[in-house]
């Protein structure tokens, strides 16, 4: 569902837009009679756990090592 409501309409009654938009209302605010902006909710994130991808990446031992003239030429386009 989407509802259209004017600047004034947006500053009279923004507590209660806000709660219709973060249950899942779209809410457009227009200004003369042109949508303007779009009222949404920011997507709640996870906190960062350290570590939480352990055991599931994996580096190759050589990972670091130089590359070979044949790697050195197609990374620098000579190939």
């Amino acid at each position: 569902m989407e509802t259209v409501v004017n600047t004034h309409q947006a500053k009279t009654h923004l507590s209660q837009l806000i709660e219709r938009a973060m249950a899942g209302e779209r809410i457009v605010i227009a200004k003369a009679g042109k949508p303007k902006v779009v009222l949404s909710p920011i997507p709640s994130s996870e906190p960062r756990r350290p570590g939480r991808f352990a055991g599931q990446i994996h580096m190759a031992d050589d990972f670091d090592a130089p590359l070979t003239n044949e790697e050195l030429a197609a990374w620098e386009g000579n190939s």
